[in-house]
C-alpha cells in the first residue's frame, strides 16, 4: 500500500506543479499624461519649479509647445538642448519665475544659451557644445 500511496502523492504533486507552470495572462499598459503646466518648462532639478523665460533654447520646443525637461521626458537618444546658465537658480539666479498655468510672455527676450544639457540636467560632453 505504501508504494501506491507514494506514487499517488508523486502524481498529484507533479500535476499541481505542471498546472502552476501553465501559460499566464500578462497585461501591459502605457499612460501618457497631460503636458507640463509651465509656459517654459521646468528646471531639471527638484523641486522642478517653472523655469523663467529665456532659460531654454528653441530645440526644447516643438511648435511653440515645451517638450523636454523633467522626469517625464525620455526624448531621442543623445538629445542635448541649449540652456542659459544666467537664468539657472543653481547658478545664482533669484529673479521671477512663472507660476504654473501662466501664459508665455508675448515678447520673449532673445535667447543666449551658454551650455547644453540632456533632459536630466547633465552637461553635454565638450565635443557636443
Amino acid at each position: 500500500m505504501k508504494p501506491i500511496t507514494f506514487a499517488a502523492c508523486a502524481v498529484i504533486t507533479v500535476a499541481m506543479f505542471v498546472s502552476s507552470c501553465g501559460p499566464k495572462n500578462v497585461a501591459v499598459g502605457v499612460s501618457v499624461g497631460p503636458p507640463p503646466d509651465c509656459p517654459y518648462g521646468y528646471y531639471e532639478q527638484p523641486p522642478y519649479t517653472c523655469a523663467p523665460d529665456g532659460y531654454y533654447g528653441p530645440e526644447w520646443f516643438s511648435g511653440g509647445v515645451f517638450i523636454g525637461a523633467g522626469p517625464w521626458y525620455h526624448g531621442p537618444a543623445n538629445f542635448y538642448g541649449h540652456v542659459d546658465h544666467h537664468l539657472d537658480y543653481r547658478k545664482g539666479y533669484h529673479g521671477p519665475t512663472p507660476a504654473r498655468g501662466e501664459k508665455p510672455a508675448a515678447h520673449r527676450a532673445e535667447f543666449h544659451g551658454q551650455a547644453m544639457h540632456d533632459p536630466h540636467g547633465h552637461e553635454a560632453p565638450k565635443n557636443r557644445r
